[in-house]
């Protein structure tokens, strides 16, 4: 609370949204914190700085927590506005900057609003040929994959009915990996009278795992690693066992279409599946007692690299939260093919990566590769990166996680790291974004800067600029 109580909030538009979502009318609020309706209109409007005493009213009156209350939005901020308005559609008008925060800070909807316009643009970008072809369905307004992202951004990556339900089934289990895979055979066959098998490659003819739904059996295939086996048999189990919460879930985020509906089932019923053998609140505590030591929670809970990493984005359960970690699955090529954004994702949302960003240099031993980068706004990071193993049918792959440099003392494999005055990797979003003007490993111009090019001279950095 001390660090509230050193500066202004001004929360006026998140307030505002709070009191929609509740139901309720500036006087019906304003009561139930006792205070004035004109006092809360100065405070939604951004005419009043809210207190650490209004705060802690708000806390304690509505259930909410403090730390999500004032975290910066993930989502529809400063940085995903000033991407969509560089857009060569709309880059001409030359949108200040300040122009740009003022939206983004005071008014939320209309920069979410935007985003999903600028979304729903991109997919149209997307199709082949003509949009309007009389043999083609109508496209979505939002492709379900973004959708999908989305609705998992706004939960903050948890889902505390199916934590709960995951939490309370693990109990009846073992905690030990090899012995927790047969309890859980011996659970879908005594239950549900369903087997499981392991089968030969070739009889999958490429599948890793399929459920033949007439003779209630689960075929695995050989190519599986262990960790993969079990995610495997939880996920079956859990498909069963959870399927109320996972549907109320769905039910909540209300998808958009039938493929929105599907994305959104497989994809809570892994979570499902990696909180049950993850359970929370001993995955947590193993995770800051062992100061997060990736490779012990990975052989401690018979899990994958991957698999942790994703658990590790969704410790984020009111009163007993784990580091807030970005999360992205990189090719070697720096493509994002899954990301999940945490509290401070610094990258472009709609780009690649920055190249100067190791991230795609993991060891190929499985070894941990930690960096600290530092992005335009000097803000500092701390990345953790692991190459995937290397499958037959697959190219080489990384799994990278990441947080703001502050959390670093809690972070095992951050201790050679020097996050106050060591010196940082200097980051930007992606290259047609970046104003880093000293870059040696651009690839691209920026899109909201002029060329400033000479005959008569070559510059160290590629694509110099002009400042204004």
């Amino acid at each position: 609370m001390a660090e509230i109580n050193d500066r202004k909030l001004y929360l006026g538009p998140k307030l505002r949204v709070l009191r929609r979502e509740l139901g309720l009318n500036q006087t019906r609020m304003a009561e139930g914190l006792g205070v004035s309706p004109s006092y809360l209109n100065h405070l939604e409007r951004n005419q009043r700085p809210l207190t650490a005493q209004m705060l802690l009213r708000l806390a304690n009156t509505y259930d909410i927590d403090i730390r999500d209350f004032t975290a910066t939005p993930a989502e529809g901020g400063p940085g995903e506005l000033g991407e969509i308005l560089s857009d060569a559609l709309v880059r001409d008008i030359g949108i200040a900057r300040d122009e740009v925060l003022e939206v983004a800070e005071n008014y939320p909807g209309v920069s979410e609003a935007i985003a999903r316009f600028y979304r729903a643009l991109t997919d149209l970008r997307r199709l082949p040929g003509d949009a309007a072809a009389a043999d083609r369905a109508p496209a979505p307004l939002v492709a379900p994959l973004d959708w999908l992202r989305e609705t998992i951004a706004r939960s903050g990556n948890h889902f505390a009915e199916i934590d709960a339900g995951a939490e309370s089934l693990a109990s009846e289990l073992p905690d030990d990996p090899a012995l927790l895979q047969t309890a859980l055979r011996a659970r879908l066959k005594d239950r549900h009278g369903m087997a499981v098998q392991l089968v030969r490659a070739e009889i999958l003819a490429g599948t890793l795992r399929h459920y033949d739904m007439h003779r209630r059996r689960l075929m695995l295939s050989e190519r599986l690693a262990a960790s993969g086996r079990l995610f495997a048999i939880a996920y079956q189990l859990c498909a069963q066992e959870l399927a109320e919460a996972i549907a109320a879930q769905i039910a909540r985020a209300a998808p958009p279409d039938e493929d929105s509906r599907r994305l959104a089932q497989i994809a809570l019923t892994n979570y499902a599946a990696a909180a049950l053998i993850m359970p929370y609140d001993r995955f947590r505590q193993a995770a800051e007692q062992s100061r997060y030591d990736l490779p012990l929670l990975r052989d401690r809970f018979g899990v994958s690299a991957e698999q942790i990493a994703h658990r590790l984005t969704s410790l984020n359960r009111t009163g007993a939260r784990g580091i807030p970690f970005f999360m992205a699955k990189i090719d070697r090529a720096g493509i994002v093919a899954k990301r999940f954004d945490g509290e401070a994702w610094p990258f472009a949302r709609y780009g690649g990566i920055c190249p100067r960003w190791d991230a795609t240099d993991a060891p190929a031993d499985g070894s941990i590769a930690a960096q600290l980068i530092e992005t335009l706004e000097g803000r500092r990071f701390v990345t953790l990166a692991v190459a995937l193993p290397r499958g037959r049918a697959r190219g080489r792959s990384m799994v990278a996680l990441g947080c703001e440099a502050k959390h670093a003392g809690r972070i095992v494999h951050a201790d050679g790291l020097d996050v106050e005055r060591g010196e940082a990797t200097g980051v930007g979003p992606t290259c047609p974004l970046c104003e880093r003007r000293d870059c040696p490993d651009r690839a691209l111009p920026p899109v909201t800067r002029a060329l400033d090019l000479h005959s008569y001279e070559r510059t160290a950095a590629p694509f110099p600029f002009r400042r204004v």
